[in-house]
């Protein structure tokens, strides 16, 4: 049987920790920190943001989860994000996924779900 993309991500615990090195390393990329630097001064919001995004991909990758947030076009209205910013972010992303040992398939599958919100967050 094969395991979901939920499982292979680590669950909840892994997606979790997932999450916290993904916003780490967008506190630390100089292309996009400015977005993301001012939440430190927030922590409850941060640690809602992060449990929003931990349970909209533990929902998307197949796992136990509802994700009662708003969708992608009403988060990022506003913030009009360009395409360098949502290519850092990815990069970002796939640099943790191999930091977290997470396979290959499981990687493609991860970038598949991200090129498929594109639309929704870019220029909104």
């Amino acid at each position: 049987m094969t395991k979901s993309l939920f499982e292979n991500l680590g669950g909840t615990v892994g997606i979790t920790a997932i999450v916290d090195d993904v916003v780490e390393a967008h506190m630390n990329n100089p292309a996009i920190s400015a977005r993301f630097l001012p939440y430190k001064d927030e922590p409850k919001r941060l640690a809602s943001i992060k449990k929003h995004t931990v349970d909209f991909f533990s929902a998307g990758s197949g796992g136990p989860v509802t994700y009662i947030g708003r969708d992608m076009s009403t988060t990022h209205k506003g913030m009009n994000i360009n395409p360098e910013e949502y290519q850092h972010t990815i990069d970002d992303i796939m640099k943790v996924l191999s930091k977290h040992n997470i396979d290959e398939q499981s990687q493609v599958n991860v970038m598949a779900i991200l090129s498929s919100l594109k639309d929704s967050i870019v220029g909104k």
